[in-house]
């Protein structure tokens, strides 16, 4: 089996928590993991990661990934994205820009980078919308277990 790229190491980490998948996300993360979503206290190491991860257990919790573009250059890959973030049928839908560094095959550096305008204002309205008028927000497609066919 060929080695995977950081590029589509990232992918899969991401598309296997899209899938309810984290005890197969986890397998791309390195033990001393630093995971930041700018804004948030951040979190260091797996165990930690795992921990956060936790919360998806609950049936009605849900996350969501449809990737726009993703680049690396060596270690680096950078992810622009659309995340959803679901409890029931109230889905959150925003951009998210994700920086990951990947070394020996496994994710030391995860970074998100979105608007928090947009998440704690436009999304909710978008999914209180929704909520009455479902047309008005579709699911994101569960994503294809590839690392590269998602890519738009």
């Amino acid at each position: 089996m060929a080695e995977k790229s950081p590029a589509e190491i990232s992918q899969l980490f991401l598309e296997a928590l899209a899938l309810d998948d984290p005890t197969t996300a986890l397998t791309y993360v390195d033990p001393d993991i630093a995971y930041t979503n700018v804004g948030f206290a951040p979190i260091h190491g797996k165990r930690r990661v795992a921990k956060f991860f936790k919360v998806m257990e609950n049936p009605r919790v849900g996350f969501g990934v449809q990737f726009i573009n993703v680049t690396a250059d060596g270690s680096v890959v950078l992810t622009e994205r659309i995340d959803e973030l679901s409890v029931g049928r109230f889905r959150l839908q925003f951009w998210v820009c994700g920086r990951f560094e990947v070394h020996d095959g496994l994710i030391t550096v995860w970074r998100d980078y979105f608007d928090f305008f947009q998440f704690f204002v436009k999304a909710p309205l978008r999914g209180l919308v929704a909520l009455a008028l479902p047309g008005t927000q579709k699911p994101l497609p569960k994503p294809t277990v590839t690392g590269v066919a998602s890519i738009g």
